[in-house]
């Protein structure tokens, strides 16, 4: 079993991103909410900086270290038991 992960990701503004996950499907987040504490502080406050994120290990980071956690950005936390993916 595999658990889904983000494949790709693209901005949309605003501090949205469309998230393609390694089970085909589309989502789209607002991560606004999510870039709290002083390791987001630059990217909170720079979008441009903000767009600088690549998908590295299945979720977000960002040049200076900070990432987020994949299950927050997929699931909104620990993912449902129901969401593994058969390794094909």
């Amino acid at each position: 079993m595999k658990l889904v992960r983000i494949r790709e990701a693209k901005a949309l503004g605003n501090y949205r991103v469309q998230l393609t996950l390694t089970d085909g499907r589309v989502i789209e987040r607002d991560l606004g909410p999510m870039l709290e504490g002083p390791v987001f502080s630059e990217i909170r406050n720079d979008k441009m900086r903000f767009m600088e994120f690549r998908v590295e290990g299945g979720t977000l980071v960002w040049p200076a270290g900070a990432d987020l956690c994949p299950d927050v950005l997929i699931w909104g936390g620990l993912p449902p038991v129901d969401t593994a993916v058969d390794a094909a």
